[in-house]
């Protein structure tokens, strides 16, 4: 599974650019979004509700969850008068970060407003991760596929593009299987993460 991916040849876009053509491409006719989400340890800034949590204000952070819940309702209901399916596929390592468990809490909105997310514990697929991770990847319909890129504190930088039709089709393969495989996010949700109390954040 996804054994073609690190022989892929990219285009390495910016993070204007790597926007630019994701909006471009999501309007443009497409039938489906998948995403695929694989780090364990990222930064928000900007985000009110990661800027909270970072300062280790853990309730004033969940509070602040919901002043993203208009912004997701317009883009469930954007990608639903375009006729896209769209669906996230979380891989949570355990013990579960204080990133991903902030994280969970976002997706947690997310879902009530319609988002399709199910979340795929990492032991589940050690065996597909022995020589490598799961791609971090953006896959819109069969068109293009982005791999989101960071940088070593965790800061979104932009993607590498991939426009081969074998690369996208295999990828999207290895995207379905691990979707079948994978939790509803409720049932993960209540059972792993509203138990934990408060995490310690050190960034």
């Amino acid at each position: 599974m996804f054994d073609s991916f690190p022989e892929g040849v990219p285009t390495r876009l910016d993070r204007p650019s790597y926007h630019e053509e994701y909006y471009r491409t999501f309007r443009g006719g497409i039938r489906h979004m998948n995403k695929l989400e694989r780090g364990q340890h990222f930064q928000e800034r900007g985000f009110a509700s990661w800027e909270a949590f970072a300062a280790g204000q853990w309730d004033k952070a969940l509070s602040l969850v919901e002043e993203r819940r208009d912004a997701y309702v317009q883009q469930v209901e954007e990608a639903e008068n375009l006729g896209v399916l769209q669906r996230r596929l979380r891989v949570v390592e355990f013990p579960v970060t204080p990133y991903v468990q902030w994280e969970l809490h976002v997706l947690r909105l997310r879902v009530e407003v319609g988002d399709r997310i199910r979340v795929l514990d990492a032991r589940a697929i050690a065996d597909i991760e022995k020589d490598r991770p799961v791609p971090e990847v953006v896959i819109l319909g069969d068109v293009v596929m982005f791999e989101v890129r960071y940088d070593a504190e965790g800061n979104a930088d932009g993607a590498n593009r991939f426009t081969d039709p074998a690369l996208i089709a295999e990828t999207s393969a290895g995207f379905n299987t691990l979707y079948r495989q994978a939790e509803e996010y409720g049932a993960f949700f209540d059972r792993e993460i509203a138990p934990l109390p408060a995490p310690a954040v050190t960034l």
